[in-house]
């Protein structure tokens, strides 16, 4: 069962944008509750979408880099990235089939692919 994965700024760049599968950032702080409520949600993703999207967490009050380089103003902020792009956003909770439905846009290929 795969979990989501914890990631420092340092890592960000070679299991983020490197990535050769899709990855759903997570940005988030231990103090802040909307992102504990979102964070189980995340977990039974993880588990579903397994070897299909990655999930990752990146905590902001320890690794501000790339939150700040993305213009993270609110938490949890959700990034979806492939290829090294942002692809969607979502910015605070949201329900699981919104959330499904931006994972599963990031597995559809691209128009002429």
């Amino acid at each position: 069962m795969n979990k989501p994965i914890h990631v420092s700024d340092n890592e960000f760049e070679n299991t983020v944008l490197k990535s050769t599968t899709p990855v759903v950032v997570d940005f988030w702080a231990p103090w802040c509750q909307p992102c504990r409520m979102i964070a189980p949600v995340l977990e039974n993703l993880a588990a579903e979408y397994a070897d299909k999207v990655t999930v990752a967490k990146i905590n902001t009050d320890e690794n501000p880099a790339w939150a700040m380089r993305y213009g993270v103003q609110g938490i949890p902020t959700l990034l979806f990235i492939k290829d090294g792009l942002v692809k969607d956003t979502i910015v605070g909770v949201a329900s699981i089939p919104v959330i499904k439905a931006k994972m599963d846009g990031l597995l559809k290929a691209p128009v002429g692919a």
